[in-house]
């Protein structure tokens, strides 16, 4: 009887999960589980950081000063300036949850991405936007926001009614959200692949079917799987970082419309 073959994992064994027991709701899945585990993690890191804080930080507060001062230096001051303190509730936690739930792909036994699947991604970047249009509408009201924003001062009227201001709305109701949530997707979905391949080629060849010539095509399956472990943790944390930026962005287009 012939030994089966090595059989890369198909993206339904990766991403599609079942309900965790017979007779569960369809919708408690493992992504749902890791999803709520990662917010608490979130709530707890922020207890621990700064339910007592001290005038000289230590500890995890000082851990928690660091990711402050980072979010709001480099996330969130060159979107909104002045008013970066503001949103800093929400930039942090927005920070900090899509960055835990991205770490999740590396922790053993857990490792899946919450933001690779896609509902996640859906729903921060449909927050973040419902928050950029009511600041938007409210601040500014809706038609003087769109008159702003589709017929810029300077630009031929002409050329903004006819060519402008069309491409302005699809980019306004359709472009920015679509790509705020599959940009994060699209990463975490092609990371959490490759390491699964590579992963599965590290183990196939060198634990399940070991032989001499497959033997080093393993090992350098868990090379480049250590490998791609690193950058896939940085990668990680820069799509934490482009998400947040990205949600301050909108923001403060929605503040200052002219801009």
């Amino acid at each position: 009887m012939a030994s089966p073959e090595f059989r890369a994992p198909s993206p339904q064994e990766l991403f599609d999960f079942p309900a965790l027991w017979d007779g569960a709701p369809g919708w408690l899945t493992k992504p749902v589980v890791l999803a709520v585990l990662g917010a608490l993690v979130v709530c707890g890191l922020a207890w621990a950081a700064f339910a007592r804080p001290k005038l000289v930080p230590r500890g995890m507060q000082n851990v928690g000063e660091v990711v402050y001062l980072f979010v709001r230096e480099q996330a969130a001051r060159p979107s909104l300036g002045k008013d970066s303190d503001r949103w800093m509730p929400l930039l942090l936690s927005v920070f900090l949850l899509v960055l835990v739930w991205n770490l999740l792909a590396v922790v053993p036994v857990l490792q899946f991405p919450v933001t690779a699947h896609a509902a996640f991604p859906w729903v921060l970047a449909i927050v973040v936007y419902v928050v950029k249009l009511w600041v938007a509408f409210t601040r500014h009201g809706v038609f003087r926001y769109l008159r702003t924003i589709l017929l810029p001062p300077g630009l031929p009227r002409a050329l903004a009614i006819t060519l402008y201001a069309p491409l302005e709305l699809v980019h306004f109701f359709v472009t920015a959200p679509f790509t705020h949530a599959v940009r994060l997707l699209a990463n975490m979905f092609a990371g959490h692949t490759l390491l699964a391949f590579f992963s599965a080629v590290g183990y196939w060849f060198v634990i399940e079917r070991p032989t001499a010539p497959g033997f080093a095509v393993g090992v350098l399956g868990v090379v480049v799987t250590v490998l791609l472990t690193g950058f896939e943790i940085f990668v990680q944390f820069l799509q934490a970082y482009l998400f947040t930026m990205l949600a301050a962005l909108y923001i403060g287009s929605s503040l200052k419309p002219e801009h």
